[in-house]
């Protein structure tokens, strides 16, 4: 099933940069969402196609997954101490995130962090979690064997 589309959303992190990396060699489209313009710009020039933006507006990252069937969702994003404009706290991203996913159709969801809150488990069909209290090569193998293994 890799060779459908994918979104990594909070591709600017250790974990998310190393998941692109891994998923880059993949048949399908690879998508980024950031809000740092200088990872935007490498990963271009590595073939993805990147969204530059405010992690913590739902509404966005759900308009850069429309007509993905997976997302990846790094946790770490809400949380590194990044500027949220949108969000007064994790929780609040992790559920635009949610939102922003269930509407744009994403069948696939992995997570990666600690246990997914329920909102992210409501907004897939099918949710993965991928423990982030590891080196980002190792996640993002994890990422890129349960792509791979999409329905």
């Amino acid at each position: 099933m890799a060779s459908v589309p994918i979104i990594v959303v909070g591709a600017d992190t250790p974990a998310g940069r190393a998941i692109v990396n891994g998923l880059i060699g993949r048949e399908g489209e690879v998508r980024a969402f950031v809000s740092d313009r200088d990872t935007a710009e490498v990963l271009r020039e590595q073939g993805v196609k990147v969204a530059v933006g405010d992690l913590s507006d739902g509404s966005h990252v759900g308009g850069a997954a429309l007509r993905t069937f997976g997302a990846v969702l790094v946790a770490a994003a809400a949380t590194d101490g990044r500027e949220l404009w949108f969000a007064d706290s994790a929780d609040d991203v992790y559920q635009g995130w949610a939102e922003g996913i269930r509407g744009a159709g994403v069948s696939r969801l992995i997570w990666v962090g600690d246990a997914p809150p329920a909102a992210i488990v409501a907004a897939a069909q099918d949710v993965v979690h991928v423990d982030a209290d590891r080196p980002p090569r190792v996640i993002a193998d994890e990422v890129v064997a349960a792509d791979a293994r999409a329905p």
